[in-house]
């Protein structure tokens, strides 16, 4: 497969497979009325991918949809937005059900929300074409065998047999995509398609709907906030701005020479992943501060007692020949003052030793202290008392945030559960003492946390994690939902709040270059091992092993003239590892 795609051929007749013409959306809400999208004008042509980039509320995700004829009752559009043809804008539900899924299909960032539990993914593919086409049980189930097999998707006459829980994310992904391609779509609307793969699986996603579009001349239009993304896969870029496209262009254009304010602030943003032309090519030099935000002063070694430490820690779940080995022998220490860096694939073992390190999860063999106290050996009120010196940031604020509680109940939770007694008036104190810290407002306490936006509920769960003033916080892919100029922002803080407070930081990503701006110290997990340690400036700059230097490979970076390097230095990587393979 050729790393550089060719320029995407125009349409027969020089029209586009999609046409945005002055689109506005307009939603009604109890409060009135908001406009989220406004005068937006683009195209698409066959063959050609358009990134639709910006923060969370500038609008893309509503362009997305309403291209799709999806947009909520409470929506109403205007201008035109055509699809192969057909303007969405106007047209009645018959239209629309006779387009999706044939004509226009869309990939979501969440599989899980696209596949239906219950129903085997071979009978969903198979109900896609079915809906579209005048073919037999048999022949769908069939097509379908063949789509899961062109997606990459290994077994795939077992594979469609299975369950989506029984599949991993990235082939959960995979079946998603064979269900949009299914009926061979002239425009497929990918929305995140790879926010919450890993790096691996997400290099083979962008591999695969770019192979898709060059072989069927299916156009593309790509909403994402990940600019290694932009980089890797798009032609031309349209940034937007509450709801208005500021910026236009070519991808070299518009990532590499940004005429708008906007445009430049949201690229100063986005972490830029530094490596060795032995990792994969691109920039050699380190960049400035690497692995110095939220690092502290502590030394590799320094004498000082870990925070949490963990000794040859094997964990198994399960027995005989169901049992999962999760960790093996894995040794690990974060001391005060610290970050260190869990990176590594889904599977990898990073959140098991997370979980680990907590407590919550209790090792096979090995041993593991928190604050200098073996936690094996500890009963269970002193043990209570030592996770009352741990806070934890999670991925979904959403998901860890009661919606029934007001923001200040939600900060004041563990105060509750650990039973600190205190007044009312301490407590209003407290809390509002510990939003200041991660730049909240204090009249946020009174509000809920689905009246804030994405980067302002991440704080909310800093702030309850800070409440008790913890020695050891634990922050599990806390930033891999957020846009970049929101986690840069929440990353700056909890720098600032660690170089303040001392705490040490046991950090979980998939993002190698957060980590690299993020972390003093990594550990490099894979299958349950830890594959490479030591500082993250060596480590990830020059890693010693294999593995470590295929996981950099496969970080698209936010240049599109490095990055087609990068990428076709990976595929000619990939080939050989096949041809030896079969050698």
């Amino acid at each position: 497969m050729s790393a550089v795609r060719p320029p995407a051929a125009p349409a027969p007749d020089g029209g586009h497979i999609l046409d945005l013409d002055d689109l506005g959306v307009v939603f009604t809400t109890e409060t009135g009325t908001v406009r989220a999208v406004r005068g937006v004008s683009l195209h698409v042509a066959p063959g050609e991918t358009l990134a639709l980039v910006g923060e969370s509320g500038s609008g893309k995700s509503t362009v997305a949809l309403a291209a799709m004829g999806l947009l909520a009752g409470n929506a109403r559009a205007t201008g035109r937005a055509v699809v192969d043809g057909t303007d969405i804008v106007g047209a009645d539900e018959e239209q629309l059900s006779g387009l999706r899924g044939k004509t226009v299909s869309m990939v979501f960032q969440e599989p899980a929300t696209a596949l239906d539990p219950l129903t085997r993914v071979g009978r969903q593919i198979a109900e896609v074409i079915r809906n579209h086409r005048r073919v037999s049980a048999a022949d769908a189930a069939a097509r379908a065998v063949e789509l899961l097999r062109r997606v990459g998707i290994p077994e795939p006459e077992q594979r469609a047999r299975a369950y989506p829980f029984q599949l991993s994310g990235g082939q959960r992904q995979r079946v998603v995509i064979a269900m949009a391609i299914a009926n061979e779509p002239a425009l497929l609307i990918a929305d995140e398609p790879t926010t919450a793969l890993d790096v691996t699986v997400q290099a083979e996603i962008l591999d695969l709907l770019r192979r898709l579009a060059a072989e069927t001349g299916t156009g593309v239009l790509l909403v994402t906030h990940n600019m290694g993304v932009v980089a890797d896969f798009a032609d031309r870029v349209a940034v937007m701005y509450q709801g208005a496209v500021v910026e236009t262009g070519s991808v070299e254009d518009v990532l590499l020479r940004p005429s708008h304010d906007y445009t430049k602030r949201l690229l100063s943003a986005v972490p830029r992943l530094s490596v060795s032309e032995a990792a994969g090519g691109g920039d050699t030099a380190e960049p400035a501060g690497a692995g110095s935000v939220g690092a502290g002063s502590v030394g590799a070694g320094s004498a000082e007692e870990p925070a949490v430490e963990l000794t040859d820690v094997s964990v198994v779940f399960g027995r005989g020949k169901q049992a999962v080995h999760a960790l093996r022998g894995v040794s690990f220490a974060v001391r005060p003052g610290e970050t260190l860096g869990l990176v590594g694939e889904s599977g990898s073992g990073k959140s098991t030793a997370s979980r680990v390190a907590l407590g919550l999860v209790a090792p096979t063999a090995g041993s593991v202290t928190l604050f200098g106290a073996d936690l094996a050996r500890t009963r269970a009120r002193a043990r209570r008392a030592l996770r009352a010196g741990v806070g934890v940031v999670l991925q979904d604020p959403v998901a860890s945030l009661d919606p029934r509680m007001t923001v200040g109940e939600c900060v004041a939770e563990p105060l509750r559960v650990h039973r600190r007694t205190l007044s009312g008036r301490e407590r209003e104190s407290l809390v509002g003492d510990v939003l200041d810290r991660v730049r909240l407002p204090r009249e946020v306490a009174r509000r809920a946390p689905r009246e804030l936006s994405g980067g302002q509920r991440q704080r909310v769960s800093l702030a309850r994690a800070l409440v008790l003033g913890p020695r050891l916080l634990v922050a599990d892919e806390p930033t891999s939902a957020l846009d970049v100029s929101v986690q840069e922002a929440v990353l700056e803080v909890i720098g600032e709040l660690q170089e303040e407070l001392g705490f040490a930081c046991l950090f979980v990503s998939h993002d190698l270059a957060v980590v690299q701006q993020f972390a003093r110290r990594v550990v490099v997990m894979r299958a349950g091992r830890a594959e490479e340690q030591g500082l993250t400036s060596a480590t990830l700059l020059h890693p010693e092993t294999d593995y470590t230097r295929r996981l950099l490979a496969a970080v698209p970076v936010p240049d599109p003239i490095v990055q087609r390097g990068r990428r076709a230095e990976r595929l000619a990587t990939l080939a050989a590892g096949r041809t030896e393979e079969q050698g």
